[in-house]
């Protein structure tokens, strides 16, 4: 993810972007996009497809590719406007042979879960200021029936009011909500998916990006043999992923994963069980999935029941299917539950 102002200067760039080009992140933050060490034919894409969202004040994909023979590597880019900069998302589209390298598939699986994490907060932080803002229109209209209306001091301060809770709505309409855009309204193609094989290449996938390097074992233990769900199979697959993958990145060094996975009737659910560590979270010489901030998050206590910030792709994507995303408590030493249920005959 890469997020540049107006005139196109890098204002920050996350560890999945600097992963996939073997980069310093440092080496992006602060410098006009032009002129960081970005290929050339990426960059000039990059850069088309900002102005693009800027002009036009809405979504654009690109998809740009370079490199010859073996070596050629293909990206999909999306631009999500902002009030005054452009987020892009760049992933890495299949690479010549059909089949995009396990290395491009674990950081295009990143960057899907911080494009449905960024989304999330942006929905929090917009029903969070929502509510005060709510409070006080209500009570400045309460206000205005017992003032003098003869009050001019009085009279100026009601509008004052009124008029600075107008301006915060449509800060919140114009930079936070119209900047929702691509997990907003989440659309799933629903098609047969077995169970067994989806779960196997999750696993698989969690093991390559984080739980071997962090000598963390994944163990399945699921009577699913030839089950099949109606579902979307590439965001179920994400879905596991992340919960895999979060889990391991939050045990510590030696610990065991552990995953059941079983058709129950209608629903099809899946639990992985682990031990949090909060030193594990915490550690930036081990691999991780989730950005520093979101690691953090994750061991504050929750607010009415919602779920951690870095986990908002499994809530979306369960929803979409009809199911359901939850999580036990995140905490130093405590056993967590990651658990989603979707249902086997799709909506």
């Amino acid at each position: 993810m890469l997020v540049l102002d107006a005139a196109q200067r890098c204002l920050s760039a996350d560890s999945v972007l600097a992963h996939l080009f073997d980069l310093d992140p440092a080496a992006l933050n602060g410098r006009a996009l032009a002129d960081t060490p970005l290929p050339r034919p990426l960059t000039a894409v990059l850069a088309e497809a900002a102005d693009a969202a800027l002009a036009g004040n809405g979504t654009r994909r690109a998809h740009v590719s370079f490199g010859e023979d073996d070596a050629r590597r293909a990206f999909s880019i999306i631009a999500l406007p902002g009030p005054d900069c452009v987020t892009l998302i760049v992933s890495p589209a299949n690479a010549p042979d059909g089949e995009p390298s396990a290395k491009d598939r674990i950081a295009h699986l990143r960057a899907e879960a911080a494009l449905f994490m960024r989304d999330h907060v942006l929905s929090v932080v917009s029903h969070d200021l929502r509510g005060p803002l709510n409070a006080i229109h209500s009570w400045g209209y309460v206000l205005e029936r017992k003032v003098d209306a003869n009050d001019a001091a009085a009279q100026r301060a009601l509008a004052g009011i009124r008029s600075g809770v107008e301006q915060q709505v449509k800060l919140i309409e114009q930079s936070v909500d119209t900047t929702r855009a691509e997990t907003k309204a989440l659309q799933v193609a629903l098609a047969p998916v077995a169970l067994r094989p989806l779960l196997e290449k999750s696993a698989a996938l969690a093991r390559a990006g984080v739980a071997r390097a962090r000598d963390v074992t994944i163990d399945i233990d699921s009577p699913l043999a030839e089950e099949q769900v109606e579902g979307d199979g590439e965001r179920l697959l994400q879905t596991l992923w992340l919960m895999l993958a979060f889990a391991a990145e939050a045990s510590p060094a030696g610990a065991t994963v552990r995953v059941s996975s079983n058709v129950e009737g209608s629903m099809w659910r899946t639990d992985v069980q682990f031990t949090a560590s909060a030193q594990a979270l915490g550690d930036t010489a081990s691999p991780h999935v989730l950005e520093a901030f979101a690691r953090r998050q994750a061991l504050e206590p929750r607010e009415g029941g919602r779920i951690a910030w870095g986990l908002a792709l499994c809530k979306r994507v369960s929803e979409a299917h009809g199911g359901a995303f939850e999580h036990s408590d995140i905490a130093d030493n405590a056993e967590v539950t990651l658990s989603v249920r979707v249902p086997v005959a799709g909506m």
